[in-house]
């Protein structure tokens, strides 16, 4: 049976994502501005999701947060399935000693609890900012993905094309562009997809435990790190309409990689059935 598109999970991505760029455009208020005044005022005509307790607006706090989530999301992907690629292509391509070597250490790695892993290496960075915080979960976004680039690399270095590139004189990065990324990229399409809700999950958690974007630096997350002060003052609105928004984003990202990973399984199904033929049509 054909697979349909999540029409409802695309469509509620897409708006939130022009939304949350396009944010100058229907903020009604400076996100950044704390007005003391209006501190942890319900919904209303005035503030439409009302204020935190800090005084600032929720409803441009939305869009404007979403924007550095979304941001620190895609900024993490691009450098983790870069690594993910360049690694895992090499180890398919080096000698079974060599790419023994790189898988236990890439194993290594992946043996260590994601969270720790970027706490440390935030650590060592020092203040947390949006491209220290991407670059922190992009370092410890690519082990899963790597493995699975050099599963398809393994399948794809003997074939006739890739050898025939290489007798021409095409260097690695060459057969790769040319060669071997077009094969893989649909398998790790929907990795790259999962990978872009993760970091907008772990920059949630590290804000809510205090250790990501400070308060002053609106995200999600960090909108989220005031739970205990809204729980205190019974400012619902506080929690609930970001969580509301996090929760959709990170819902239609989940059935958009559901989607990718049910395609590409179809697919290599497919070619699996193809070749199937093939020897039965030869054996004939």
């Amino acid at each position: 049976m054909k697979k349909k598109i999540p029409v409802p999970s695309l469509s509620a991505l897409t708006i939130i994502v022009i939304l949350c760029f396009a944010c100058e455009l229907i903020m009604t208020k400076d996100p950044l501005y704390m007005d003391l005044a209006h501190c942890s005022e319900a919904p209303g005509k005035e503030f439409l999701f009302g204020t935190d307790t800090m005084g600032r607006d929720i409803f441009s706090m939305i869009w404007y947060g979403g924007r550095i989530s979304l941001i620190i999301g895609f900024l993490a992907t691009m450098l983790s399935t870069v690594l993910a690629v360049v690694i895992g292509s090499v180890c398919g391509c080096v000698s079974a000693p060599v790419d023994g070597i790189l898988m236990r250490m890439t194993e290594l790695i992946l043996s260590v609890p994601g969270l720790l892993l970027t706490v440390f290496l935030q650590a060592v960075f020092g203040r947390a900012n949006v491209y220290s915080l991407s670059v922190v979960l992009g370092l410890t976004g690519w082990m899963s993905m790597a493995k699975v680039v050099r599963t398809e690399v393994l399948q794809l270095r003997n074939t006739d094309y890739v050898l025939a590139a290489r007798c021409l004189g095409g260097g690695f990065f060459h057969v790769l562009r040319y060669h071997l990324a077009p094969n893989f990229f649909p398998s790790v399409l929907f990795m790259a997809v999962m990978n872009v809700r993760n970091a907008i999950v772990a920059e949630s958690t590290l804000s809510f435990m205090g250790l990501g974007l400070p308060v002053e630096e609106v995200s999600w997350g960090s909108m989220l790190s005031l739970s205990e002060n809204a729980l205190l003052s019974r400012s619902w609105w506080v929690i609930l309409i970001p969580g509301i928004f996090l929760a959709g984003t990170l819902l239609s990202l989940t059935n958009l990689g559901n989607y990718m990973r049910r395609s590409t399984n179809k697919r290599h199904s497919n070619l699996g059935c193809e070749e199937k033929d093939k020897k039965i049509r030869n054996k004939i």
